[in-house]
């Protein structure tokens, strides 16, 4: 549980009023601009504009005072034309079901992009975890496997950890989707969920991955543009999984991050953070809240620190005109599922600021886990350095290849991105056709 945030602090989170922001909606236009690319079939498009399954459930958990409190969880598997339905699950108190949908046609994308036999998918509960107690997490956790039941398996759904969640509630999952299986099955079924902790047969480097993949663009970008990294400055907002570990591992490189935010509010430190020091803060605390060594600013103050690195590792639909417009970087690295919605995207690639998309840049969170269910299902165990070069080479192809499309065709990043993912899937539907 995190120490509770000022009054100030909070006030300086909240974003300027906008329209209401439908993210399924956003996510479909992108998908009609890469369509129109690659000269994609309309009757593919129309199979890929919505998903699959939508699944809700409803389930009871006791809560610690002995009230039972009914919880509202969904999954959405988006298409497994390619492989199992694969995505986060979300613990927040804005989960929604157009969120999924977005979220889980992404996984789609995301996974076509970078060569892994998966589908995309993805669930949450709508809810926030840090206002319950552990035993209380564990509960809900368990309580929402048993209600998913046989919604999801190692060869046909894999959940993973996403924003509220992480090793230890996989853990549970896990757990709980072993044992209602039958003791024959038990084993057979470890790979249901990617992200477990390693010792519960997780992968080295996960943790990690989503960040780690991240960093590997920004570098390519860098030698792309001749960018040195040694001494470059960034901003971060998100400072959970992704944001810290990607800051970590930007310190290695010599880049300094100068100001970070979170839900508890924004710091600031022009002589930069020490990354280490900083994720641990947030590891014991929760949030950025109480971090001595940064001063706190408001939400207008972080978007307009001067850096020569944004990354947004937070929520999505962060960066609309008012955010873009104070931006004041030469690159945004998008560490977060759409956190730029499409009128600050325009405006930073109208003021020639580098876009790296989500699709591509945080795509290393579900190719590592694809790594973890192949040692699963091999009864393998990988070195880091196996499951770091594995990553690396992926990262860097993936990214070349946008790259090289998007020079080819005239289009932005993102766009290059779904076209690419786009041409994989197209080749599978001609191929093999709608049964009957």
């Amino acid at each position: 549980m995190s120490s509770a945030p000022s009054e100030s602090m909070k006030a300086a989170t909240v974003p300027p009023a906008e329209h209401k922001y439908e993210f399924f909606k956003v996510v479909q236009d992108y998908l009609d601009r890469a369509a129109k690319v690659i000269d994609l079939e309309p009757w593919v498009a129309s199979i890929l504009s919505q998903p699959k399954n939508e699944l809700i459930v409803h389930f009871p958990v006791r809560m610690d005072d002995g009230s039972v409190r009914l919880f509202k969880g969904y999954r959405i598997q988006h298409n497994n034309l390619l492989g199992p339905f694969k995505g986060g699950i979300r613990y927040h108190e804005t989960v929604s079901l157009d969120d999924l949908k977005a979220l889980a046609a992404m996984m789609t994308w995301k996974a076509a992009l970078m060569r892994i036999p998966y589908g995309g998918g993805k669930g949450g509960i709508k809810f926030n975890p840090r206002e319950v107690s552990r035993a209380e997490l564990q509960r809900i956790s368990r309580r929402f496997v048993h209600a998913l039941g046989a919604n999801i398996g190692p060869e046909y759904d894999i959940p993973a950890p996403d924003v509220g969640t992480n090793g230890q509630v996989m853990a549970w999952m896990t757990d709980t989707f072993m044992n209602t299986v039958g003791h024959i099955n038990k084993q057979a079924v470890k790979g249901v969920v990617t992200g477990k902790p390693v010792a519960s047969g997780g992968t080295l480097g996960r943790e990690k991955a989503t960040g780690q993949g991240l960093v590997h663009c920004i570098t390519e970008w860098a030698k792309d543009t001749r960018f040195e990294l040694e001494g470059a400055t960034y901003t971060v907002q998100g400072f959970g999984n992704v944001g810290s570990h990607a800051s970590v591992l930007l310190s290695k490189l010599g880049a300094s991050c100068i100001a970070v935010g979170d839900h508890s509010g924004y710091l600031s430190n022009p002589e930069g953070f020490n990354a280490h020091k900083l994720q641990d803060h947030v590891a014991q605390k929760g949030s950025i809240a109480g971090y001595p060594g940064g001063k706190a600013i408001t939400r207008d103050e972080f978007f307009r620190t001067k850096a020569d690195l944004f990354l947004p590792c937070a929520l999505e639909n962060q960066v609309g005109e008012h955010e873009a417009r104070l931006l004041d970087v030469k690159m945004v690295g998008e560490g977060a599922n759409g956190p730029l919605n499409p009128l600050g995207e325009k405006i930073l690639l109208d003021r020639g600021i580098a876009i790296l998309p989500d699709v591509l840049a945080n795509s290393g969170g579900v190719t590592v886990s694809y790594y973890e269910w192949v040692q699963n299902k091999r009864s393998e165990s990988w070195t880091l350095e196996e499951v770091d070069e594995k990553l690396e080479t992926t990262m860097k192809r993936a990214y070349r290849e946008v790259v090289t499309f998007a020079q080819e065709k005239k289009v932005d990043l993102r766009v290059a991105a779904y076209a690419i993912a786009l041409q994989r899937i197209a080749v599978v539907y001609r191929e093999r056709e709608i049964f009957p």
